[in-house]
């Protein structure tokens, strides 16, 4: 069988004898039997427990749209003139609307990254801004003691608009809703308070109501006053399946019960080798976030097996802290201490990674030498298609799974 594997805008493609394949969790055959602008019209003309954003918007001077930055695979150029149009039917002008992309603690924007983001049409004729920690304002505490400090930009207009795409998370359970606002635009101080309820065993993917970094999200979006949500489903080929507006967070429920039904996925044995990816570009421009791909799939692993993960990373690591974290990687018992007596974020992602590594061999193909990968732990792999003929003719019994897009999946219990 003939399998493709995200990397960079690419794939790499990859040949594998249909006996040693013992899953492939993928979506491209997920057909909504919808085309895309239909779906976001259907959703924006259905909002769930709230009316339509053109009447809300009625009344109002000024609005605000939260849109994910260049990291996340959010189609925001897809649904934000639909948004804008709503806007525009309750009078509130394209002068009085501004976009601002969440980038948390990622770096800031190029222009050209903000155009290819939003779309000609709204580049053109809206203000779209990075959000800015240096503009912060702290506009009080979650009841888990959380500083909510948010950028001020975003809160001085009548009508907050979050959007994004729904995705199981490692750690917060899903993607999307009020994550917008939490850590999209919220100071390292915030985000840092929030991340470190990952030690939480409760903290995991497709968990919600009981997950103290989810149910922390939840409140900060309520503290920030989020008026409406839009959010995406996407297929493999980070095309709009689903999609979902409304009240937060009642819409973002009706959306991850959608995203369960879809990609729940889970697999009858574990498997000797998985190879996964995160998605190519722009989702494995650099290991912070690559690292995703690899925790969704760690479940699905024989003991003593083998993940390959493909990444390109041609960004590098992507946090500073998180690279000095990765120095000490091979560590497990020294980091995790470090962590447990001050969280800090990027060592949070250095954890993760080697708790994994514990357990697992990870290889990578990515952009990293030789001697950058096996410093993080990992071991460099040149030719997967060579690497797993030798594996093959060892072991003609060996069983690969396949996670081409990193998408969570868990052994049946």
């Amino acid at each position: 069988m003939r399998v493709e594997i995200p990397f960079r805008k690419e794939k790499v493609e990859l040949n594998i004898p249909d006996k040693n394949i013992l899953d492939i969790i993928s979506g491209e055959n997920i057909s909504p039997g919808l085309n895309e602008d239909k779906i976001i019209i259907q959703a924006l003309e259905n909002p769930v427990k709230s009316r339509k954003l053109s009447e809300m918007a009625r009344g109002r001077k000024s609005a605000c749209i939260i849109a994910s930055d260049i990291t996340r695979p959010c189609p925001s150029y897809k649904f934000l003139p639909r948004l804008v149009e709503e806007l525009n039917k309750g009078d509130i002008e394209n002068k009085n609307i501004k976009v601002v992309l969440g980038i948390g603690i990622h770096r800031k924007h190029t222009e050209d990254e903000k155009r290819k983001l939003v779309g000609d049409y709204i580049y053109d004729s809206i203000e779209i801004i990075d959000s800015d920690v240096s503009k912060s304002k702290l506009i009080g505490h979650t009841s888990r003691g959380t500083p909510l400090e948010v950028f001020e930009g975003a809160l001085r207009s009548d009508l907050l608009i979050a959007t994004g795409s729904i995705e199981y998370h490692y750690f917060a359970g899903y993607s999307g809703g009020s994550k917008a606002v939490m850590p999209g635009i919220c100071t390292r101080k915030s985000i840092q308070f929030n991340h470190s309820m990952m030690l939480d065993e409760r903290a995991v993917a497709g968990n919600f109501f009981d997950n103290p970094v989810r149910q922390d999200i939840e409140e900060a979006g309520r503290l920030a006053g989020i008026d409406f949500i839009f959010n995406v489903i996407l297929d493999d080929n980070k095309n709009i399946i689903a999609a979902v507006a409304g009240k937060n967070n009642e819409a973002y429920l009706e959306g991850i019960n959608k995203y369960d039904s879809i990609y729940g996925r889970e697999v009858e044995k574990a498997a000797d080798i998985v190879i996964t990816s995160q998605g190519g570009y722009p989702k494995d421009i650099n290991l912070y976030q690559s690292q995703k791909a690899l925790e969704n799939v760690k479940g699905v692993v024989a003991g003593n097996g083998t993940v390959i993960l493909v990444a390109s990373c041609c960004e590098g690591f992507g946090d500073d802290i998180f690279e000095k974290w990765m120095a000490d990687c091979r560590d497990y018992d020294c980091i995790s201490r470090r962590l447990k007596r001050e969280f800090v974020l990027g060592g949070h992602k250095a954890v993760a990674i080697s708790r994994i590594l514990t357990k697992i061999d990870v290889l990578l193909y990515s952009d990293f030498n030789r001697d950058e990968t096996e410093k993080m732990g990992f071991e460099k792999i040149e030719d997967i298609q060579k690497y797993l003929g030798n594996r093959i003719s060892q072991n003609d019994k060996i069983k690969i799974t396949i996670v081409p897009t990193g998408r969570f999946v868990r052994l049946k219990k």
